[in-house]
Order: structure tokens, then C-alpha cells, then sequence
């Protein structure tokens, strides 16, 4: 997927480190976005899976599966995520899961193909059973942006919210063309998230291999938690195996 704002290339691995500011105190946070070398048909789309962890504090509390597809257009869908939560290191369940196509889950834009400012609002993907609605503006371009991992002059900025939920504020994301996600901030909401791009890597075979193994373990325990939405999908396959050619 060549989506200058957001690239997805197999192998490729994008940590971000930040804070989260509450009413209990703060949060260390950090979040390492993994691109697999899986594919998972959802609805007829082939979708390329993302592989996430969010760690607060060091402890793993999240772990997800998000799929996304590019139409030809270069519109970069979101078909659906899979996030396994985690509490004292254990499991807790998946609640939040959603698939385009079931139980009237929607899939939406991830990235537009040229994205502008002054253009309307969009959806980035409806999950009414589970109260997901996310929504994107674009609300600034050409900014200039420091993170640990560079300076960028080009950055796009995404003002992003969920309607549903109002008091949670709103979030802007940070994207450089060709790097993709270089910083989250919060705007309003009572949980303040904050984080920068870090550390850009591209994983050797081995690690890309490793990676694909413990997708597929999430996916394959997906059809034992949500057996009334993600049991309804194909299975995942492992379609890349090496980074070379990317």
C-alpha cells in the first residue's frame, strides 16, 4: 500500500512513546505498530493486517489486529480490528471488536488519497453495537513537526473524535508523507494522550517471520473470544514471509 500519509509495508515497525494525563495521575505510554506479512479476506477485500501493542507503564494492555485496504484510487480503508485487552498481565477479553459487515459495523476511511484542508468531515468506521464511531477532518497541512525521530515540514494534521462519546475529547494526529504517524495530541476530553514517534524500523526476515507467529496466535484465538463476529471471517494467511522487494 503506497499511500504517501500512510504507508503499509510489510516488515515495517513505527513505536511511539507519550504519557497519559487523567484525574489519577500519569501514564507512560508505548505503542509499537507492527505491519505483518498477513492478509485477511473481509467481505471479498483482501485486507493487509496491522499488529499493535500498547504498553502503560511498561505492562501490556493492549494487543490488537486492525485490517486495512487500498482501493486503486489510493483511499486507505479500515475493515475492522480485533483488541485483546489485558489487566495484570492477563487477559481480560476483546469487547471492542468489530468487522465491516457484521453486526452493522461499517468500514471507513483510514486515509483519504489527497487529503485537504477545507473538505469535509469523514468517517473512518461505524461500529454501533460496540459504540464505535470515529471521525476525521483534515485540519492543518504543511506544519513542521520535532519528534525524537526528526524534524518534518510537511506534516498533515487529522483532528479526529468519536460523536458518541463527547467528553472524551478530540485527538490530532501528526502525519509525514512517506513516514506515516509521527505524533498523537489531545485536545479537550479528561484523558490528555500525548506521543511522538520514536524509533522506524524495517524487521529482518527473522523478525517479520516472529511477527507473522504471534499475529496468527491472535487471530486464532479470536475465533475462540468472538465467536459471534470474528468467527464469521476467514482465517488469516501469511502472504509475506521476506522484506526484500518492499
Amino acid at each position: 500500500m503506497d499511500n504517501k500519509w500512510f504507508p503499509l509495508k510489510p516488515g515495517s515497525q513505527y513505536t511511539t512513546t507519550g504519557d497519559v494525563k487523567s484525574a489519577e495521575g500519569t501514564t507512560k505510554r508505548t505503542v509499537t505498530h507492527t505491519v505483518t506479512g498477513l492478509t485477511k479476506v473481509i467481505d471479498g477485500v483482501k485486507t493487509l493486517v496491522m499488529w499493535d501493542r500498547d504498553y502503560a507503564d511498561g505492562e501490556l494492555v493492549e494487543s490488537e489486529l486492525a485490517f486495512f485496504a487500498q482501493t486503486e484510487s489510493g483511499i486507505v480503508w479500515l475493515f475492522g480490528e480485533y483488541p485483546e485487552e489485558f489487566e495484570n498481565g492477563k487477559f481480560t477479553g476483546a469487547p471492542s471488536t468489530f468487522i465491516n459487515s457484521i453486526d452493522e459495523a461499517q468500514a471507513g476511511i483510514a486515509m483519504q488519497a489527497e487529503p485537504r484542508t477545507g473538505t469535509a468531515e469523514y468517517v473512518q468506521a461505524h461500529a454501533p453495537k460496540v459504540d464505535f464511531l470515529d471521525c476525521g477532518k483534515v485540519f492543518q497541512e504543511n506544519q513542521r513537526v520535532c519528534v525524537p525521530t526528526g524534524c518534518y515540514d510537511d506534516v498533515l494534521v487529522i483532528d479526529e473524535h468519536n460523536p458518541l462519546e463527547p467528553a472524551v475529547g478530540h485527538q490530532r494526529k501528526f502525519y509525514s508523507a512517506g513516514t506515516g504517524l509521527v505524533k498523537v495530541t489531545a485536545e479537550g476530553g479528561e484523558n490528555q494522550e500525548t506521543l511522538d514517534l520514536v524509533k522506524v524500523e524495517q524487521l529482518s526476515d527473522a523478525k517479520l517471520k516472529e511477527a507473522n507467529q504471534e499475529a496468527m496466535k491472535l487471530d486464532q484465538h479470536a475465533y475462540t473470544v468472538s465467536k459471534n463476529v470474528y468467527a464469521k471471517t476467514a482465517k488469516a494467511e501469511v502472504t509475506t514471509e521476506t522484506t526484500s522487494g518492499y
